[in-house]
């Protein structure tokens, strides 16, 4: 039987170490690897090409976004669950878009991280979230491609104006640097939130600074509409 080779990265070694018996356990896995930081995922990933990584998104080094990034790079076979404490959506889109293939919250069963494993390194897109008040949310495969490919979707303009209001910027400061008028940024403002299905500052922000779009260039301005 062909096992699904695991690579095992996160921070808390206790943590790593329950995961390692947890996997242990099971006849068609096998842990190949640890990781305690963002650098080092990248470098066991072009060492050990591991089908799975079981990724937090809260360890040192660079953002979650990033280290998965460089993980689709460094082997293309790869695929990226994310495990991790968050159960947000601008969470779980950014590390879709960056190229997750899956998201599971640390409170979930032992079966489901199974689940997640197999799902994902047969292809399949895995998310399930436990909300905090104990009802849980599964997304089915369908609804979870249909709005979490979204972001790629994102007009130019979409994205200057979703950097601007996630660095703090108020309508009226935005309209500004882009030149453009207020009743165009509110209308941006409208599309980002149905494409993103993100509602206020605080997951714009956290969408943003995980898909990158912090990192993008300023915008240059616009003649005003």
């Amino acid at each position: 039987m062909t096992r699904i080779s695991v690579l095992l990265a996160d921070d808390h070694a206790v943590l790593r170490a329950g995961l390692r018996l947890l996997l242990g356990s099971q006849s068609d896995m096998v842990v190949v690897g640890e990781a305690a930081d963002g650098i080092e995922v990248t470098q066991k990933v072009k060492e050990l090409r591991p089908d799975v990584v079981v990724l937090d998104v809260s360890m040192p080094g660079p953002r979650s976004g990033t280290v998965i990034r460089q993980v689709r790079r460094a082997c293309t076979s790869t695929r990226v669950l994310v495990l991790t404490l968050h159960d947000d959506l601008a969470y779980v889109r950014a590390s879709l878009f960056a190229g997750a293939s899956g998201y599971l919250v640390k409170r979930a069963a032992d079966s489901e991280l199974m689940s997640a494993i197999r799902a994902v390194y047969a292809g399949r897109t895995f998310v399930d979230l436990t909300q905090p008040t104990g009802r849980k949310k599964s997304l089915q495969r369908a609804s979870v491609i249909g709005e979490l490919q979204a972001p790629k979707k994102l007009s130019h303009q979409e994205r200057a104006v979703l950097r601007l209001l996630a660095q703090g910027h108020s309508n009226q400061a935005v309209a500004g640097k882009m030149n453009v008028s207020v009743k165009t940024v509110e209308t941006y403002r409208t599309r980002l939130s149905q494409k993103l299905g993100l509602k206020g500052r605080a997951q714009l922000y956290r969408f943003a600074a995980e898909a990158g779009i912090l990192d993008a260039e300023p915008v240059a301005r616009q003649r005003r509409r």
